[in-house]
């Protein structure tokens, strides 16, 4: 890895050095090809996805400063590696390793997710206040429990459960609400034999949902918001999401300031993925999701969604949740997040379409089939295709 002049601190937008930045390199792809053979075998399957790129950029920055561009072909990568100076080769080396890593699937109890083809998580805020659908599933279990039920059965690989709203303004909630709210749900779904995830920024509300059946910690503060969560995930044995957000504390969407917000977030999710297998979590127990919507404006969420396949060269599977977020309103006529799954799904299909493994939403049905369609037109371009003379 790149030597550092100071160790990173995590807050803000990006990882905030000491006064000097060593160098960085980032590759990331530009174009992107239906099938290997369109490209007579010089394209790369982007994280054991299947979407293949073809054509990348070598960008070197200093302290938030783009150096320089060099753009290359798949089959022209030793090359354009050669050029680096000795202290950014390795770094690069490992990126381009990391963006062909073919990733195990998921075990969750007795269920697999297999990550070779985009997975749906489904959302369900058990809240009062959360933006699209807070005190819906609150009052009553039962419908929670339907709920979670018919996304299931749409297809959905997994429930994604939260008992605390993270919308711009949101109120904290006492950890001992917050699992009254969980638990109690992770225990029905666990029953039902769900894959189950816990939205939560608490440990106390990671161990009681992971002891109530829950398998996934989805922590939208990536382990920083209590400092007893790093030790906690690492002593689960849980796979664990590690979300960008630039606040701290209470306010995640704080401290937005970028100097380019798709290589700030890469640099900061890299900083505290070193910091969770420091901290004794398994590299293979790690997700990362770049946080799409917090802290970010309107050109920066959309810049993001572009660049999602950037993130492959930090080798883990990609996570990604733009659902009915307000970036869908500030471009249709401000409509309100009810009425935002047209967007919903042309952001679930970009998702996909940069490799993303799983892709967490309101939606489900309308999603899966989305999704089902895109998998039918990926196998398609693999087994069509015209032979050369």
């Amino acid at each position: 890895m790149i030597a550092l002049a100071a160790k990173p601190v995590l807050h803000g937008s990006r990882p905030r050095y000491g006064a000097k930045m060593s160098r960085t390199v980032y590759i990331r792809p530009t174009a992107f090809a239906d099938s290997p053979q369109s490209e007579e075998g010089e394209a790369v399957r982007l994280g054991g996805s299947m979407v293949w790129a073809s054509r990348f950029a070598l960008v070197v920055r200093e302290n938030g400063k783009v150096l320089s561009r060099r753009r290359f072909g798949a089959g022209d990568v030793a090359q354009a590696l050669a050029t680096l100076p000795a202290d950014l080769g390795a770094e690069a080396e490992l990126q381009w390793s990391n963006l062909r890593k073919v990733h195990a699937p998921l075990q969750c109890g007795a269920c697999t997710i297999r990550l070779e083809q985009p997975q749906v998580a489904g959302i369900l805020n058990i809240t009062p206040d959360s933006f699209s659908d807070g005190g819906k599933f609150l009052d009553d279990a039962q419908v929670a429990c339907d709920h979670a039920a018919a996304m299931l059965e749409a297809g959905a690989a997994m429930i994604d459960i939260g008992g605390e709203s993270t919308r711009p303004g949101a109120a904290a909630v006492w950890e001992g609400d917050e699992l009254k709210r969980v638990v109690p749900m992770v225990e029905r779904l666990a029953a039902m034999g769900a894959a189950i995830s816990v939205d939560t920024r608490r440990p106390a509300v990671m161990a009681g949902a992971l002891k109530a059946g829950a398998h996934i910690i989805n922590d939208v503060s990536a382990l920083r918001h209590d400092p007893r969560s790093l030790e906690f995930a690492a002593s689960s044995g849980a796979p664990v999401v590690l979300m960008h957000a630039p606040g701290d504390g209470d306010d995640l969407h704080s401290n937005g300031d970028y100097d380019d917000v798709v290589l700030d977030v890469f640099d900061w999710l890299r900083a505290c993925r070193d910091k969770a297998v420091a901290a004794g979590v398994k590299p293979e127990n790690i997700l990362l999701d770049p946080g799409v919507g917090f802290g970010k404006t309107l050109t920066e969420n959309l810049q993001l969604m572009n660049g999602l396949a950037l993130f492959h060269a930090l080798g883990h599977p990609l996570f990604v949740g733009a659902s009915r977020k307000r970036m869908i309103g500030a471009l249709s006529n401000e409509a309100p997040a009810h009425q935002r799954l047209g967007g919903s799904v042309t952001l679930a299909l970009k998702a996909m379409d940069a490799g993303s493994h799983i892709v967490r939403v309101h939606d489900v049905a309308e999603t899966v089939q989305a999704a089902r369609v895109w998998r039918g037109l990926r196998d398609a371009a693999l087994t069509d295709f015209t032979q050369l003379p």
